[in-house]
């Protein structure tokens, strides 16, 4: 069974609609991100909302912790087909609240909602990587999920920042509310194959873990408001703030998480280093290239364009390699390097107001160490996760990518917006100054991450139609 899915691959005739209807997905989330991060100063600049534009970047995230939690334990119990629906509908409400705002407010408000439901998407796409294709195909459904920010690289910032142009940036989101439909659309024949376990299979509902997800949204959220707080009051608010997240995220991880210990808590927390490490930067990319370098929206989304290629380009020879030619520590090692070139190519252009070509080229190079990371990491997540907390597992990694990004785009929003905010000369410097010092924490998580688990190649099948588990 096994050498047989290994060799007829994720698009023959039994994986051939999970596959595509995961990409879609995917590939909907690649031009939301890259859009948002292309029209964004636009959307400051028309709704007057500047200081609130990390905000915008972490109000999702941070509402998707709940959603990932949420989606985690539900999908557990009842196989994830409900879960789905319901993260689809949150997802199209709130681009629908945020494509029609009239205010910097209503715009965060559906934000939140539309946060929600792409964090409990998320989770369901890991549990069907986890329960319908054997071990050895999850690196190649990995490599998809990364090779279906193509399009959307290529064309997505530069269209987002043409429609914003031309007809204005609402259009944009209604775009992006179009293509959701339809991706949800292929997806839906896959979801039939998520059945429910037996009854007395079935977790117990983890009450405290969503209420604890809700206290870190609101914690990590604390952090990002802060910046539009007086002195006093923004001390308060981040203190409170780190605490409670710190506090709220602990029984949402894997045991020894903060303290990288071997396995999967350290594969979890390097995910969260490298995600804030390069997000937190990377919405202050294409600002910087417009206020310093004076490019239109869509030349500064070249930037974006270049890393979700060498990003896909790079999870496509990761797949390729496999794990015997490419270990985890060379993998994590090289891809740590890369988004370390990538962040101090930004810093120089910063400091030294050096050529705009420099910085999309370290971009570059970035967005090829996190393509060689994100797929190792998704795939010793599974891994790692043992049958019937594969929902835990998978929400624990997409809680760290979201909190981590959160919490980078915290500490750069109040680093930007203490130092003067676009005006300030040392603003965009001390952004990159912070996110590289992230970075370097991986490392740590790199070298605590002991040994790594051979594949299980033998998937039991569940009866005729029904999900292969490990």
């Amino acid at each position: 069974m096994s050498s047989v899915a290994t060799r007829s691959g994720i698009l023959s005739g039994r994986y051939a609609l999970a596959t595509l209807g995961m990409v879609a997905i995917v590939g909907v989330a690649a031009f939301q991100n890259l859009a948002m991060t292309t029209v964004m100063p636009e959307i400051s600049r028309d709704l007057d909302g500047q200081t609130l534009y990390a905000l915008a970047f972490a109000a999702p995230l941070a509402a998707g912790v709940p959603g990932m939690v949420l989606a985690g334990t539900w999908t557990d119990r009842s196989g994830g087909r409900i879960v789905a629906w319901v993260s689809a509908a949150f997802f199209a409400i709130g681009t629908a609240v945020v494509m029609t705002a009239p205010t910097m407010e209503v715009f965060l408000a559906g934000r939140l909602v539309e946060g929600f439901g792409a964090g409990a998407i998320d989770v369901v796409l890991y549990v069907l990587v986890a329960r319908i294709f054997p071990a050895e195909l999850d690196g190649p459904v990995f490599a998809g999920f990364a090779a279906a920010w193509v399009v959307p690289a290529l064309v997505g910032p530069a269209l987002a920042g043409l429609v914003t142009e031309v007809w204005g940036w609402h259009w944009v989101f209604a775009g992006a509310l179009v293509i959701a439909v339809v991706a949800f659309a292929l997806l839906v024949p896959t979801l039939a194959r998520l059945h429910a376990p037996p009854v007395e299979r079935r977790p117990p509902w983890r009450a405290g873990g969503i209420g604890w997800s809700v206290a870190a949204a609101l914690a990590i959220l604390l952090l990002n408001v802060a910046p539009d707080l007086g002195p006093w009051a923004r001390v308060v608010a981040v203190v409170i703030g780190v605490v409670g997240a710190w506090a709220a995220l602990r029984p949402l991880l894997p045991t020894g998480t903060f303290r990288a210990a071997a396995g999967l808590p350290s594969v979890v927390l390097l995910r969260g280093l490298v995600a804030a490490a390069f997000f937190g930067s990377e919405a202050y990319v294409p600002f910087l290239l417009q206020e310093r370098h004076g490019l239109s929206a869509s030349a500064a989304g070249l930037a974006l364009t270049v890393a979700a290629l060498s990003w896909a380009g790079a999870s496509w020879l990761h797949g390729r390699l496999g794990e015997q030619r490419l270990t985890a520590s060379r993998t994590f090692g090289a891809g740590l390097s890369l988004v370390l070139v990538s962040l101090l190519s930004a810093l120089a252009v910063a400091v030294w107001d050096l050529p705009w070509w420099l910085l999309v080229a370290g971009w570059f190079v970035g967005g090829a160490g996190m393509g060689a990371m994100y797929p190792r990491l998704s795939m010793l997540t599974l891994r790692f996760s043992g049958e019937g907390d594969d929902g835990f597992a998978s929400s624990a990694l997409t809680i760290a990518d979201a909190s981590g990004s959160v919490v980078g785009l915290a500490v750069t929003g109040l680093l930007f917006v203490g130092s003067g905010g676009a005006e300030g000369a040392w603003s965009f410097p001390l952004v990159f100054v912070a996110m590289t010092a992230i970075a370097l924490l991986g490392s740590v998580a790199v070298r605590r991450l002991g040994p790594v688990p051979a594949p299980v190649t033998s998937p039991l099948v569940l009866g005729a139609g029904g999900p292969d588990q490990r």
